[in-house]
């Protein structure tokens, strides 16, 4: 399991579990379930990661826990 933020949350219009990745611009996924976005969300990031890879594109480093106030 990566070590990116993950938000996570219920979307009414797509009926649907949302998990964003903040650190990683434009990596989402969803799914009928929270473990079901948890493991297409996993998919995504080792996507982002691979794509950003194959171009050239700096990988973040995991962060952790952001504080917002």
């Amino acid at each position: 399991m990566h070590k990116y933020e993950m938000i996570v949350y219920w979307s009414e219009d797509d009926a649907s579990f949302i998990i964003e990745v903040p650190e990683l611009p434009g990596c989402m996924a969803d799914g009928a379930t929270a473990v079901d976005a948890l493991i297409n969300t996993e998919q995504a990031i080792n996507e982002w990661i691979e794509t950003a890879n194959s171009i050239g594109r700096e990988i973040p480093q995991p962060k952790g826990r952001l504080m917002y106030t």
